[in-house]
This record gives structure tokens, sequence and C-alpha cells, in this order.
């Protein structure tokens, strides 16, 4: 991370096209995590940007984020629709088709496939092929958006093809000027 503070990171990227954030905290206590959450909803209420909770529905209820995102390893996507109820956002992992149309028939409203790249952020992450990803966008309706090492050299290879958006961790935050590489990603990406 280039600021001091993750709270000045998630400001700058969302001031630089950000539409989404994603609190994933897997190094801290539930204090923690759920301090940290309430200081980051402050910021992307301010904003009117979206706060996905990773993993966590309990933390997601206790600072009122708009969803919560979970992997084929958590809590199943039916059960977190049924505690969230229907007019949060539930995001789901998927590296194939068979976990596409499951977390679709639970009740997802995104998917989020990868890991596209090999990533430092996620070094257990299983990498998934492009004709995996486009056998995913013909099996499902939902929203897909691409994770796993996405960065200004990689999210031009997901223009054209049906995906909906890019997520990134590294590009973004390690980034010297975190605004200009969220606009240059997020500007990059639509056009």
């Amino acid at each position: 991370m280039s600021t001091d503070t993750l709270e000045e990171a998630v400001e700058q990227a969302v001031r630089g096209g950000c539409t989404v954030v994603q609190l994933r905290e897997k190094d801290c206590t539930s204090l923690e995590f759920y301090e940290t959450a309430k200081r980051i909803k402050e910021i992307t209420d301010k904003y009117q940007v979206p706060l996905i909770i990773n993993d966590r529905v309990d933390i997601a209820l206790a600072v009122d984020a708009d969803g919560v995102h979970v992997g084929q390893d958590d809590l199943p996507a039916g059960e977190v629709r049924r505690i969230l109820g229907p007019d949060k956002i539930v995001g789901v992992s998927a590296g194939c088709v068979e976990e596409a149309v499951r977390a679709s028939a639970d009740g997802a409203d995104y998917l989020g496939v990868g890991a596209m790249y090999a990533t430092s952020t996620k070094e257990d992450a299983d990498v998934t092929s492009r004709e995996e990803l486009l056998k995913i966008r013909e099996s499902v309706d939902l929203p897909i958006v691409v994770i796993g090492g996405i960065n200004q050299q990689t999210y031009q290879n997901f223009k054209g093809i049906g995906i909906d958006g890019l997520a990134v961790v590294s590009a973004v935050i390690a980034a010297k000027d975190i605004e200009a590489a969220a606009r240059e990603l997020s500007e990059g990406f639509r056009s």
C-alpha cells in the first residue's frame, strides 16, 4: 500500500473511479475488522459507492454494508442470501462452470471469476483459464468481475468478451498515485 492508511487508499481509489469497494481482512481480530469496516463504510457512504465485506456476514450486518462476497469454502451463497435478505448484494467466487451455475442458482448477484493470473494477494488461488472464463460467461447471466493478477498490462485481455468489471488490489493501492491508477483502469476498461 502506498498510503499510510487503508482509508486514504480507499478514498483515493474511489475518487479515481473505483465503483465498488470490497474489504478483505484475513489477518486481524473480529474487533479490528469491524472497526476498519466502520471507517471504510464512512468513505464509501460519502461517495455513494457500495461496500462489500469479504467472507464475514457478521461484520457486514454489524456495519450495514451493502453486501458480502464469499468463496467456495465459506458459507454457501444460499445461506448468505437467507441471512442478508433480498436487498443486499451477494457475490461468489467461481473458478469453473459448475461453481458459477451453483452460485447463480443459490441467489448470487455477481461472480468473481479467477484467479485469472497468479497473484500475491491470494497465493492459494487456482488459475482459471480464459477458455473456462468464456464457458462461465456462456453459462450464467450474472455480472462477472475478473480477479487475480488484473493490472494495467492485463486488463485489456477482458475487454469485449462480456466481462462486467475488474477486481484489483495491488494495481491500484500499491501505485504511487492511487487515484490515477484507478482512473486509468476504470477508463481504459470502459473505453
